[in-house]
């Protein structure tokens, strides 16, 4: 990985942890996340000449304080810091931090950030892009992308919603119980929302992709671990781990998207998926069924088949039917015609997806499975136009690649 590289992912990495420590320190949303920025800038001119630190965080959350504090103290006329250059000298105080960063202190920072984000005096949707844009660090294109909503609409929402957590003062300490529970649900929308930017082909590379999916595992991990008997939660983490343990297989030796149908088996994580599978057997025992306990389900007939050809279509598509009841969503649709399309062909699924174009016309997954439909049924043209729509939508070059590569099929199909 280049330098440029390195770094972006050594800060991205970083930043749930410094950020929530920070909040911690200066109880203000606006001045933790200025305090981060600032610490990355210094970083960016400090790393690349002097090498990486022994910690990021620990080296980001200690700028970052200083220049904050620093900030005041210039706007108070009282003595500065440090210049910079000395500020890379810092290995004794980073080292007394990193010792710190995982005591009781620092060790549920990440997750108490989380559920001050979600707090129940804002509408769901704020609650759910604040914790992704403060806690995660996505930015507001990648949180457009998953509610289905313009830049400008999510940039309002955030707005909107930082304004009332500094308005209403929230503590950041840890919720009681019933606080924590009227957030759970927030909480783990947002953690799966996460694991979704992680897990699809967005532009990001392999190694940072991978850091988001590895950072929504351990946050449900930790959230099981406040609600233990909780099958929803159980479901998440389970659905969360079948769904990474097919990483490796994900993508070939040039980057191009390998379709489920056609991964090698033998490079998904089984003790992953044993992980995922005993937890969904776990969940499904309480008979409280809901939208993750599902989802995991799906994921589990899939990781179960040992082949592609053993898939068990018939259970998926009722499943996508629950799901849909559960949680209506026209994704949830576009996923339910894909078992159709297994199952009844492609015509019925076509007619199924068709209804959905208005609120999908700016999403890829649509007009990727709509070229393909198109193609099978061999209207040439219309999965010509599908498909170079998709290719316009692709969120990075794998995916814009992967429909490439069906355009040549269709040109040398049809004969064009």
């Amino acid at each position: 990985m280049n330098d440029v590289a390195w770094l972006d992912a050594a800060l991205i990495g970083a930043r749930p942890q410094a950020v929530a420590a920070l909040l911690r320190y200066f109880r203000d949303l606006d001045t933790a996340e200025e305090a981060f920025q600032e610490a990355c800038l210094r970083a960016l001119r400090h790393w690349p000449v002097n090498g990486p630190p022994r910690d990021p965080a620990a080296w980001l959350i200690l700028v970052g304080r200083n220049a904050a504090v620093d900030a005041v103290r210039r706007r108070t006329k009282h003595e500065p810091l440090p210049p910079d250059e000395l500020l890379s000298d810092l290995e004794d105080s980073e080292a007394a931090l990193v010792e710190r960063l995982d005591s009781d202190d620092y060790r549920d920072d990440i997750l108490r950030l989380l559920f001050v984000c979600c707090h129940p005096d804002l509408p769901p949707t704020q609650q759910i892009a604040l914790a992704l844009r403060i806690v995660s660090g996505l930015t507001v294109p990648q949180i457009a992308r998953a509610f289905l909503v313009s830049e400008a609409a999510l940039e309002q929402r955030i707005t909107r919603a930082k304004a009332r957590v500094a308005k209403a003062g929230v503590p950041f300490e840890a919720p009681g119980a019933p606080e924590r529970a009227k957030r759970v649900a927030a909480v783990a929308a947002t953690i799966y929302l996460l694991f979704n930017e992680g897990y699809s082909a967005t532009g990001e590379t392999g190694e940072l992709r991978s850091q988001l999916c590895a950072e929504a595992i351990r946050l449900a991990r930790l959230l099981l671990r406040l609600f233990p008997t909780e099958p929803e939660i159980m479901g998440l983490t389970a659905l969360l781990l079948v769904q990474h343990a097919r990483a490796a297989a994900r993508l070939d030796a040039a980057g191009e998207i390998v379709l489920l149908e056609d991964q090698d088996r033998s490079r998904w994580n089984r003790a992953m998926i044993d992980e995922g599978l005993a937890l969904l057997d776990k969940a499904l025992r309480h008979a409280q069924p809901g939208p993750y306990q599902v989802q995991a389900a799906i994921a589990a007939l899939h990781a179960r088949a040992a082949r592609s050809e053993d898939t068990d279509w018939t259970q998926i598509e009722l499943l996508y039917a629950a799901l849909e009841a559960l949680q209506p969503s026209p994704v949830v649709t576009l996923n339910r015609a894909v078992a159709t399309w297994k199952l009844r062909g492609a015509a019925a699924a076509l007619e199924l997806i068709e209804p959905l174009a208005p609120r999908l016309s700016a999403y890829f997954h649509f007009h990727g499975v709509r070229g393909a439909l198109l193609a099978q049924l061999e209207r040439h043209e219309e999965a010509r136009e599908a498909f170079n729509r998709a290719i316009a939508l692709a969120n990075g070059p794998a995916e814009a690649a992967h429909i490439r590569a069906r355009l040549d099929q269709l040109g040398r199909g049809s004969g064009s």
